[in-house]
């Protein structure tokens, strides 16, 4: 399986929002397919299109322990119906880069298959806060954005010192 090269901050792709997805083909399916395997080699949980230069509403992510869990989301759109909890999160497109960020710890979730079925389906813990994580990155939000303006401007400092990998 070929991976996707994954977009790094500050890479202004990583800003545009993405358009629904209006064909659900065998193009679609695997554009998710290699999503997937692309999160699985970076050691990620959640990946959305925006990240690998692709400008549609897909997310994939896999929370289990034992990575035989993937959810593919096309279109999602969620409602925040928990309590608000802190975690700390990375992203695969800031490597390096943990915080602690606000986030829901349930939601509900609205969704097409990746075969274009309805899907809806509740959301708790870390499962949540990766999905809204990937939804933000489809509205060209990175987690960084919902931190503080000084601890975004040390971020990027840092990150404009890190050698190139």
């Amino acid at each position: 399986m070929q991976y996707l090269p994954i977009l790094q901050h500050p890479d202004s792709r990583l800003r545009v929002k993405a358009t629904t997805v209006e064909s659900f083909d065998e193009k679609l399916a695997n554009q998710a397919d290699k999503m997937l395997a692309t999160m699985y080699n970076a050691n990620g949980i959640g990946l959305a299109g925006t990240q690998v230069d692709f400008h549609r509403r897909l997310i994939v992510v896999d929370v289990s322990e034992s990575r035989d869990g993937p959810i593919t989301l096309v279109n999602p759109e969620i409602l925040l119906i928990g309590e608000t909890v802190s975690s700390e999160e990375g992203c695969l497109s800031i490597p390096g880069v943990h915080d602690t960020v606000k986030r829901s710890d349930r939601i509900n979730i609205s969704a097409k298959s990746i075969d274009g079925s309805t899907l809806e389906m509740e959301a708790e813990g870390m499962l949540a806060i990766c999905v809204q994580h990937e939804c933000d990155h489809l509205d060209g939000i990175l987690f960084i954005d919902h931190l503080s303006s000084l601890k975004r401007k040390r971020i990027n400092e840092k990150l404009k010192r890190a050698p190139e990998s």
